[in-house]
């Protein structure tokens, strides 16, 4: 990691030109369901209308995609949903009950290495056909929706959005280049995580490019196989495109937390190198985004999948809700990261979590930015999954693992029914 990329400009707080930046990391479905809870919040408190930028990861990306598309679709120049479950919720948690990795996954699992183009084709197409068919040039002018993907071949933050397309190495494109790539395309780009998917190649030329910083006799060549990962590799949290323009950053964070584990066979030891090194450069970000908070640099809040209310008498008390300490820790922060469908229980408890857990932050870190005016009632988004911990703990009892049979059964059972 480049340390010059990750830097906040401390000296110049007038810099920041933009009032509210959203950030929403990767996590696959897991992260796209419990920021669908956090931005359900956000929209009730009239805070989503006044983001001006939304810069995604991988899970991030797909509901931010999601919502660009309803945004056109509706006519709307600033995100305010007047029924979010029955515009935002509902069609989106359908979404994520259909699994666009298995298949792909098995149906070349034996040339991914040599042609990954074949995987990424069957992603980009799921995304095309049932998340959104805008092209880049055809988002919404307001928030800019910035789709962050990680560029393997110089080691810094991509971004896709209808105001630019590239990175500080390679360059920017020229204006009206790339516009015409779909958006599905980006969020291909976002969530392709290795190694089951990927790398995604980019279809622009080196003359494309502008502003690039690396000017070395390679760079031709370098352009000419641009390669891009998950965006995850790089920035899981989407913070670097908004940490030096925008005066208030809100981060939700769904990010797998960090286990303390031994280091078992060699397989999971070259996992565990991986993970180390991503947890360090998590760890950096949170820490540069912190430092901006105390030292008043800019301001914000920040939640996470692991968010645990600090004190018994926090939970206890009428100002904070949420699920108790142990369920989040123990159960909600394990469940997988992964595109297979999700259960109804995962769904809604996972929707139910980023809610309270988008609230807890709100209040915790920036509690000046929730209206007092009355319409800041809260509303549990499936109150049938609150208040009973056992039941909860039994829906997601298989919640962590990448395959399970009982999954499979659960939804061959309701393919079934709906066919009888």
């Amino acid at each position: 990691m480049n340390a010059d990329s990750v830097s906040i400009n401390n000296n110049n707080k007038d810099n920041r030109n933009k009032e509210l930046g959203l950030c929403l990391s990767g996590g696959g479905f897991r992260a796209s369901l419990f920021h669908l809870g956090a931005l359900r919040r956000l929209n009730e408190l009239n805070i989503l209308a006044q983001v001006e930028t939304i810069s995604s990861v991988s899970g991030g990306s797909i509901l931010s995609a999601f919502i660009a598309q309803k945004m056109i679709d509706k006519g709307l120049t600033v995100l305010d949903f007047s029924d979010w479950e029955k515009e935002i919720s509902k069609p989106f948690r359908l979404f994520t009950s259909v699994d666009i990795r298995t298949i792909p996954f098995f149906l070349f699992l034996g040339t991914n290495a040599i042609f990954p183009g074949l995987r990424i084709a069957c992603l980009k197409g799921s995304y095309k056909k049932r998340l959104t068919s805008l092209e880049i040039g055809e988002l919404p002018d307001k928030p800019n929706f910035i789709f962050c993907a990680a560029d393997l071949t110089f080691g810094v933050n991509w971004e896709f959005s209808k105001e630019k397309i590239g990175d500080y190495r390679a360059g920017y494109l020229k204006k009206g280049k790339g516009l015409d790539w779909h958006v599905a395309y980006a969020v291909t780009a976002s969530s392709s995580f290795p190694p089951i998917f990927g790398p995604v190649s980019v279809p622009a030329k080196p003359d494309d490019f502008k502003k690039g910083s690396y000017k070395e006799k390679d760079r031709n060549s370098l352009i000419s196989n641009l390669k891009l990962s998950d965006g995850g590799v790089y920035d899981n949290m989407g913070i670097q495109p908004v940490s030096e323009s925008h005066k208030c950053i809100l981060v939700s964070n769904c990010g797998a937390p960090f286990d303390f584990v031994t280091s078992g066979n060699y397989i999971r030891r070259l996992l565990r190198y991986t993970t180390v090194i991503t947890n360090q450069a998590a760890a950096l970000r949170k820490k540069l985004f912190f430092s901006g908070l105390y030292k008043r640099w800019h301001e914000g809040a920040y939640w996470s999948i692991s968010q645990r209310i600090l004190k018994k008498s926090d939970y206890e008390s009428s100002e904070y809700k949420g699920y108790p300490q142990e369920l989040v820790k123990d159960v909600l922060s394990k469940m997988r990261t992964d595109l297979d469908a999700f259960t109804e229980a995962e769904k809604k408890i996972l929707e139910n979590h980023g809610y309270f857990a988008a609230d807890y932050g709100l209040k915790k870190y920036h509690s000046s930015l929730i209206p007092t005016t009355g319409d800041e009632s809260f509303n549990v988004p499936h109150p049938e999954w609150y208040n009973d911990n056992e039941k909860i703990k039994k829906a997601l009892s298989h919640s962590h693992k990448r395959i399970s049979l009982k999954r499979i059964f659960y939804h061959l059972g309701k393919k079934i029914k709906k066919i009888l």
